[in-house]
């Protein structure tokens, strides 16, 4: 089979002209910060995921960090989240002026590990953070069950998590808040943005609150012939709010949400049929209680039958032209968290151990069937140069 010659991006957004025409139309209308299609969109994305509640903001890191200052979350709390997301997961800990602490993850899926969490609850643990890494969600029975234990507020990333469900339940729909992202890469794309949803009504006006300074809950429509120049400022709030433009994005993105899902299945479906049986690889899970949004593609190498490490491996895909990517790096391994908490690579030796091993093989719907062969054939390849 002939090798690819033009070098394939690890991850591409899909934009098609409905999504053009969406944003055309709100940079010929009146509203392109904060109006009525960022109404719409809270509407449409709360009802998608059975929340009562949506706020839609510029960032899942505005959103988990709006949810979190909205609970009351502050110096001298804990939170409790896992080491193995990005860094925003718990830099927005920091933001509040908590501390957060961090629990070892399932080897197995790679979420925050419910026993793992047990473990590391204190007097002064006032929240849970789990994260649903890839798009497969996290044991939320577990960690629900230590949340009404110990009277604990839950906010879950689900940065990765549009589309998942936890046992015929949507995600968003489950835990006192639920943070989403619409950064380029992901499932549904706004650009920029995030949207929180909540069944719990005042937490939601919080949040709205918060989300633009801190003005009174209508203010965002002052300038319109129904609204009045007069607001105040309940609270020293942030300025997170979601544009229009955005929003028109969001709106077209969501009304496709479901085709665009099924061809990241496929994708997903063609790769674990491709890589399945190798025993130098190891496919990512879908366990029965999950129905996975195939974000990522996080395919483990088993270093033991390898003669190469995981860098070498990427960096022989790149030179067969396939782009890759890892996720993450574990918080407790970076300079700020390692000089500041202390930490040290062994503990939390699941997270450590699963990070030395794992590559993200591109996975987006605007890949072609062509793409998705030279992948599976770059990375067959590359495992048999490098079978021990």
């Amino acid at each position: 089979m002939a090798r690819r010659q033009e070098f394939l991006p690890y991850a591409l957004p899909l934009i098609e002209d409905d999504d053009i025409a969406g944003v055309v139309d709100s940079l010929k209308s009146d509203w392109i910060t904060k109006g009525p299609k960022t109404l719409e969109f809270e509407k449409e994305f709360a009802a998608y995921v059975g929340a009562k509640h949506a706020v839609a903001v510029n960032s899942c890191t505005a959103a988990l960090h709006l949810a979190l200052v909205a609970a009351g979350i502050g110096p001298g709390d804990e939170v409790i989240t896992t080491p193995f997301t990005f860094a925003a997961s718990a830099n927005v800990i920091i933001h509040t002026g908590a501390t957060p602490v961090f629990a070892d993850i399932d080897p197995i899926t790679m979420n925050i590990d419910a026993e793992q969490i047990k473990a590391k609850l204190t007097s002064r643990t006032k929240a849970i953070v789990p994260v649903h890494i890839a798009g497969h969600p996290c044991d939320m029975d577990g960690i629900l069950a230590l949340a009404r234990q110990h009277n604990l507020f839950v906010l879950e990333d689900a940065a990765h998590a549009v589309y998942t469900q936890y046992k015929g339940r949507m995600i968003g729909s489950i835990s006192n808040a639920t943070a989403f992202s619409f950064y380029a890469t992901k499932n549904l794309v706004t650009g920029e943005g995030g949207m929180v949803t909540t069944d719990d009504p005042g937490l939601a006006d919080k949040i709205r609150v918060l989300s633009l300074h801190g003005m009174s809950r209508n203010a965002w429509n002052r300038y319109t012939a129904s609204g009045s120049w007069f607001y105040e400022i309940l609270y020293p709030g942030y300025k997170y709010n979601m544009t229009d433009i955005q929003a028109a994005l969001g709106l077209s993105q969501l009304a496709k949400l479901e085709r665009l899902q099924a061809v990241r299945r496929g994708i997903a479906a063609q790769y674990n049929e491709a890589f399945g049986n190798m025993p130098e690889l190891e496919i990512p899970v879908e366990l029965d209680y999950a129905r996975h949004a195939w974000h990522l593609y996080v395919l483990k190498l088993n270093l033991a039958k390898l003669k190469t490490d995981r860098n070498q491996f990427i960096e022989e895909l790149k030179a067969e032209k396939i782009g890759t990517s890892v996720h993450f790096i574990p918080v407790h391994l970076h300079p700020y968290y390692r000089d500041t908490f202390g930490y040290q690579p062994g503990d939390f030796p699941r997270a450590a151990e699963t990070f030395e091993r794992i590559l993200s093989l591109p996975l987006y719907p605007r890949m072609s069937d062509q793409d998705r062969l030279d992948v599976i054939e770059a990375v067959k390849r590359v495992a048999e140069r490098s079978r021990s």
